[in-house]
């Protein structure tokens, strides 16, 4: 046991619970209209909170124990063996109790879950997205965080045997999300008015201070990765701050570029992009190339969010697979390239193995993808038909909050 190691990951923990609750709840809630910003943080709440009953009772056990290439065991159903209150024994997983970890993969868990729901924002039945929440956590995130996290001589998970490269969550947290998110969009249909009516975003500054929680929380999602208090850290932690400066100019200067003006709308989203792109990435390059990948995430995603969004022809509401897919594909793929080391990081020792490791993350790329969407469309089909993926029209038009929750944000 490692008390600094301890004291980094409880810290850690808490950073990316403020992520979730706050920090993405008021970044959602204040790009919804007003009639529907309680609903939205509702679901956030909601969403991450079921991800973390579930990870308790069934889905830590499923990742992050021995079983196939897809799934592990039951041995850890409950976090049963973590410690033993007779002799006040702990598991240890490391230099860490295996009751922090699993902790900290917790709130992972969770807060993927609640990315999702700002695809259909505005629009989706609260029972709905509970029901979905569930079976895609249990037949999407569960087996593809196995796939790519769990490592075992005997029986590792399918992506990590392969040696696919991901340091925090950009197939298992964002590519992930993104893909269940943009089938959530077409399955659930465009909101009542998309394309003929104004749906600006409600309260740009909620949005902001959001985007800013989420910053300062990410530095416990990716540093915390490390899990250890040590040097790859340390380059985790600047690298997430150094990305996200890169993405947020270079999304700015874009958006400059091609609309006239910069927005700060473009800046929050800016950074979120840059977080999004060096998840992936963050302790397995160096601090030029964790500059390079924020920029080109940066760049993309204003793609992601205009012509790309404009090419799907969905109402991704809060621009998630904009963001976090198209962020999370970028930053997985720079990965393979800058881990180099001779390009500045720790990783592959020959410029020859680049186009191997690059087409090993492509195939992480590519399978979380397929899985992820083939299992968020069956969600949604069996969410449909126990309870009714939408509201009626009347209720969306009247706004989510009163009319499925009984309160109003403002009053008059």
């Amino acid at each position: 046991m490692d008390k600094a190691d301890i004291s980094w990951l409880l810290v850690s923990t808490l950073l990316v619970l403020m992520m979730a609750v706050p920090g993405l709840a008021m970044f959602y809630g204040g790009l919804v209209r007003s009639k529907n910003v309680l609903s939205v943080l509702l679901q956030v709440m909601c969403t991450f909170v079921l991800g973390l009953v579930l990870w308790f009772i069934y889905g830590y056990s499923l990742a992050f124990t021995e079983g196939n290439a897809f799934f592990g065991g039951l041995s850890r159903a409950f976090f049963s063996g973590m410690f033993n209150p007779a002799d006040g024994k702990y598991a240890m997983s490391n230099s860490l109790t295996e009751l922090l970890f699993a902790s900290f993969q917790a709130t992972f868990a969770g807060i993927t879950c609640a990315l999702i729901v700002g695809s259909f924002a505005e629009r989706a039945r609260f029972s709905a997205v509970l029901v979905f929440t569930v079976i895609w956590f249990t037949f999407a995130y569960v087996p593809i965080a196995h796939m790519v996290w769990f490592a075992s001589e005997t029986a590792p998970g399918l992506l990590n045997a392969k040696g696919a490269l991901d340091f925090a969550g950009g197939t298992v947290v964002h590519i992930n999300a993104g893909v269940a998110g943009l089938v959530g969009a077409y399955v659930i249909g465009k909101r009542v008015g998309y394309g003929r009516e104004a749906m600006q975003p409600h309260n740009l500054p909620m949005t902001f201070v959001g985007a800013a929680l989420l910053w300062v929380g990410w530095f416990g999602f990716n540093a915390g990765s490390a899990l250890a208090a040590n040097e790859n850290a340390t380059l985790a932690f600047f690298n997430t701050m150094i990305a996200t400066a890169g993405a947020v100019l270079a999304w700015l200067f874009t958006e400059w570029a091609i609309k006239g003006k910069p927005s700060m709308l473009g800046a929050a989203s800016g950074a979120v992009a840059g977080l999004v792109g060096i998840t992936p990435a963050a302790g397995l390059v160096g601090t030029v190339g964790a500059l390079i990948i924020g920029v080109i995430a940066g760049v993309v995603c204003v793609w992601g969010v205009n012509g790309l969004k404009r090419l799907l022809r969905a109402d991704d509401a809060l621009d998630v697979f904009g963001v976090h897919g198209v962020g999370g594909i970028v930053g997985a793929l720079l990965t393979g390239i800058f881990n180099a080391q001779v390009l500045g990081g720790p990783g592959l020792a020959e410029p020859g193995m680049i186009m191997g490791q690059l087409w090993v993350q492509l195939e992480g790329v590519l399978l979380t993808i397929v899985w992820s969407g083939v299992v968020a469309w069956i969600a949604y089909k069996i969410a449909n038909a126990l309870c009714g993926l939408r509201v009626p029209e009347d209720q969306e038009r009247e706004g989510l909050d009163v009319t499925s929750h009984g309160e109003s944000a403002y009053h008059s």
